[in-house]
């Protein structure tokens, strides 16, 4: 099956599953720009919030999250390596876990669990770095279906 068009599809929003919406909001407006002010709550209790790039994050109200496989994260990248050190900086003297961390010459980032666990990936890397080495000294080569991207 061949999708039309879909050089022009664009992944615009991450639903997830949280305890406390409100709380969720909080960190996500805090830390990555969604404005709470774009809150809209549906019928099934979703809160759907808004960043000013249009992503849209879907908050479902669960009773229990369950946790997720290790390598499940989502990411936002950085401007500027010194942006990400900052962020992590504020993120664990306000008490969020850091669960990684890499500090590299071309790769600069550390990901921290959201108040329900998931795995937030905070990062930077030049433009080049695409296929630059990664955590563990092994070459990465940008897939096809990646490329440019």
């Amino acid at each position: 099956m061949t999708v039309r068009n879909a050089a022009v599809m664009h992944l615009n929003h991450l639903g997830l599953p949280v305890r406390d919406e409100r709380r969720s909001q909080q960190f996500y407006s805090a830390y990555f720009g969604f404005d709470p002010a774009t809150a809209q709550e549906y019928e099934d209790g979703t809160v759907i919030i808004r960043n000013a790039d249009g992503f849209d994050l879907a908050l479902h109200r669960v009773g229990h999250v369950e946790p997720s496989p290790a390598f499940l994260h989502a990411g936002f990248k950085a401007a500027e390596p010194d942006e990400v050190r900052t962020m992590m900086e504020r993120m664990e003297a306000e008490g969020v876990t850091i669960v990684e961390r890499n500090d590299e010459a071309a790769y600069v980032a550390f990901k921290c669990r959201d108040p329900d666990g998931h795995r937030i990936e905070v990062y930077w890397e030049p433009p080049q770095a695409r296929s630059a080495c990664r955590p563990g000294g092994r070459e990465i080569p940008v897939p096809a279906w990646h490329a440019g991207g």
